[in-house]
């Protein structure tokens, strides 16, 4: 059973059409990648999964259960998202930042169970040694991989990734997506996330929906959607398939 439904939505800012008729699934353990060009509506559709925005078409399900039902405290048990920028304060170290992702299951101060799981997800991430280190002391890799560990904090059953590996360097890009995958697969953990690199797309995703102009031109697995014909559609430039070696080139 799919653990995120998302039924035939549509989403607005004012009268502007951002989201036309979207519909997609997803299941526990599958990591789905949403690509398109800049305001194709990758953010916003993730922003309408985890309930922040409200279709005013169409309706949203997160464990078979209407986001709008939901009380946000509820909702942010099962749901981590992280988005592209997030306010870091310097001075805090990793372990308190990691904590704050448990403030849905804090009534007044964090318990040892919430320290446990806190220190339980920066292990998983294997950024276990940095946890006594303040934020603004971490290179983009490792406070990448932090704030990860923070969305992890819930033990959520979705987790929504908005361009995960911007500002990388090819090397922490690759561990990140390596993460996200293998965590996906371990913890069954039904991961949506926005990307752009194409390659990056074909390699660690299990299902790619592209996006243009806030409407799905298709949706499915890597080697049926990405094809020469819908890159060129979606982004209005050639590209040529390296099947044995799952990448695409660009043809400039």
């Amino acid at each position: 059973m799919a653990i995120i439904r998302v039924v035939d939505v549509c989403v607005r800012y004012g009268k502007h059409q951002v989201l036309k008729n979207i519909s997609l699934n997803v299941m526990p353990g599958e990591v789905v990648s949403v690509l398109g060009p800049n305001g194709s509506g990758k953010t916003t559709l993730l922003r309408t999964i985890d309930g922040i925005l409200k279709p005013y078409v169409g309706s949203v399900y997160i464990d078979g259960k209407n986001v709008r039902a939901y009380v946000r405290r509820e909702l942010a048990k099962i749901v981590g998202y992280v988005p592209q920028r997030i306010n870091i304060f310097t001075k805090i170290t990793v372990l308190d930042f990691v904590l704050t992702g448990r403030r849905p299951f804090a009534l007044f101060s964090y318990s040892k169970i919430d320290v446990a799981k806190a220190v339980e997800v920066l292990e998983a991430v294997d950024a276990g040694e940095l946890m006594h280190k303040r934020l603004d002391e971490l290179s983009s890799g490792q406070l990448q991989r932090v704030v990860i560990a923070r969305a992890l904090a819930i033990e959520p059953k979705v987790l929504l990734l908005d361009e995960p590996t911007s500002n990388l360097d090819p090397r922490y890009q690759l561990e990140i997506l390596k993460l996200v995958k293998s965590l996906s697969k371990e913890k069954r953990i039904a991961v949506l996330m926005s990307v752009h690199d194409l390659t990056h797309a074909y390699r660690f995703s299990d299902k790619i929906v592209l996006l243009k102009n806030g409407e799905i031109v298709a949706a499915g697995k890597p080697d049926d959607v990405l094809t020469e014909e819908n890159i060129l559609k979606v982004f209005s430039v050639k590209a040529k398939l390296v099947k044995e070696i799952k990448a695409i080139v660009i043809d400039i």
